[in-house]
């Protein structure tokens, strides 16, 4: 909801706002794409292997399992990590160059309404697991 929610402004921005600014022209575009194409990718791999490990993918669930292979080896947090990357990805295709800091906006919106709790239920279920595991592994990259 929050991504939709941040792609619409950045969309309404370029297409009524944008100020005679741009990124650029095939390039910006050529990155835009590989950033969302980067973003699908992490969020694709994320949704497999929790349900690989018979979790859930849903915010504010109890999860069955401690998800630490594949992706979740490199990054807690690759659903949200990869949707900061689409929403990144958009606005550079988008030539939305006024909506650029949403980006940080919406990292720091998800991580402290959704990652914190999320990290805080996992810590009391898994204890030491978790507590080794966010010792190896980095909450974004």
């Amino acid at each position: 909801m929050w991504l939709a929610l941040c792609l619409g402004a950045a969309w309404w921005q370029a297409a009524h706002y944008p100020m005679g600014l741009s990124f650029g022209g095939a390039l910006a575009d050529f990155i835009g794409g590989v950033l969302v194409g980067a973003g699908l990718l992490l969020m694709a791999l994320a949704f497999y292997e929790m349900r690989r490990q018979r979790t859930t993918v849903i915010p504010h669930r109890e999860a069955s399992a401690l998800v630490q292979s594949g992706i979740f080896s490199r990054t807690r947090n690759p659903i949200y990590l990869g949707d900061a990357l689409v929403l990144a990805g958009l606005i550079i295709y988008w030539d939305a160059v006024l909506s650029l800091p949403l980006v940080p906006i919406f990292v720091w919106w998800i991580e402290r309404h959704f990652i914190i709790p999320e990290e805080n239920r996992l810590r009391r279920k898994f204890r030491a697991d978790f507590a080794r595991y966010s010792q190896k592994t980095r909450r974004w990259v």
